[in-house]
Order: C-alpha cells, then sequence, then structure tokens
C-alpha cells in the first residue's frame, strides 16, 4: 500500500528511469553522504535522499534492489523525502512557468547549488543567467527553501 503512494508520487515528480547499475552507484553515494552528515537536521536530510533514491529504484522498476539501512530510518528518511522533494519539484515547476508557460521542468535538485541551476538551464534551453537571477529570486521569499 504505501509503496504505491510513493510510486504515483514518482510518477508526479517524473524524474527519468536510469538502470540498475546507475541506481546502485547513486544509491552507493547517498549512503556514504548520510554517513558523512553531522548534527540531526542534515542526518535527516541525508537520509531522506537515500530513501529517495532506494524508492526511485524500485518506481524504476528495479525491484531486487534492498534498502542500506533499518525499516526505522527508511520511515524516518521518508518523512522527510515527501516535502523536501515535493517543494524542490513545485519550486523548478514555478520557475519553469515564469520563463514559458508551457514549459513543465521536472526536476529536485537543491535550488541553492548555483552550478546544478546552470545545468538545468541548459537542459531546457533556458538562458543559465536569466534562470539563475530568477531563482534566486525565488529562493528570497521561499523559507521553506533556504
Amino acid at each position: 500500500m504505501a509503496m504505491n503512494l510513493i510510486n504515483k508520487w514518482h510518477t508526479m515528480l517524473n524524474m527519468p528511469k536510469h538502470d540498475e547499475v546507475w541506481h546502485k552507484e547513486d544509491m552507493a553515494d547517498e549512503l556514504t553522504e548520510y554517513e558523512e552528515a553531522e548534527g540531526l537536521i542534515d542526518t535527516w536530510s541525508e537520509l531522506s535522499d537515500v530513501a529517495y533514491t532506494y524508492t526511485r529504484a524500485k518506481w524504476s522498476g528495479h525491484t531486487n534492489m534492498n534498502f542500506p539501512l533499518s525499516r526505522v530510518q527508511f520511515f524516518v528518511g521518508i518523512l522527510y523525502m515527501f516535502p523536501k522533494y515535493t517543494l524542490r519539484w513545485r519550486f523548478f515547476r514555478k520557475l519553469g512557468y515564469q520563463f514559458d508557460k508551457n514549459l513543465h521542468i521536472n526536476e529536485v535538485r537543491n535550488p541553492k547549488k548555483i552550478e546544478k541551476l546552470k545545468t538545468i538551464a541548459e537542459k531546457y534551453n533556458l538562458d543559465p543567467e536569466a534562470f539563475q537571477t530568477q531563482a534566486e529570486k525565488m529562493l528570497k521569499r521561499s523559507f521553506l527553501l533556504r
């Protein structure tokens, strides 16, 4: 039941599906970041990234992947995963709408990381400087993404 809801959520986010090797490498990277995290909020945020990476792999059809941590950690990660990634997704949808009413940006990257903004702008054929400027304006008004 819970995975059905999670799969519907991933379908809404509409991130690309990759092969199993890609997802395993992504999981290993996120797990390393989790293990290196310091402080409660940073640790919880990184745990949500591990949960996101795992559920995205499952949604992508890689059903033989296992969550590398405990069941409790999975559920704790999910509690932060939904708002964190949904807010990022909505941020980029609104940002794209400001450039083109028909542009549907499907991204969940951290909008505070400038180098990622440039990559996203180029992916959607937008001016990177204008995209960054508009993103920074939106971030100033969005206390939840700070």
